[in-house]
């Protein structure tokens, strides 16, 4: 009995794929908001520069309009809180 063209090919029913990008991602850590607070504070307290303030609000921007709106209390998504050199 000869194969038919059918037999030789690849099987890949049982093959499963799926996409995950960091992009975006605040990777689990969370920082609680205290009194007297802002972004450049946090930024300065877990990045070690405040200058990255906006990353910590581009990755709250679901629950931040205003970046100088913050209140004691929020637990914002800290994004690859490692220092940056």
């Amino acid at each position: 009995m000869t194969a038919s063209p059918e037999d030789s090919r690849p099987d890949f029913s049982r093959v499963t794929g799926s996409v995950e990008s960091s992009a975006g991602r605040a990777d689990g850590q969370t920082y609680t908001v205290q009194e007297g607070d802002s972004l450049s504070a946090i930024a300065r307290k877990l990045y070690g520069n405040a200058n990255r303030w906006q990353e910590i609000f581009e990755a709250n921007r679901d629950q931040l309009d205003d970046p100088d709106l913050i209140k004691a209390g929020q637990i914002l998504r800290i994004p690859g809180a490692a220092p940056r050199t």
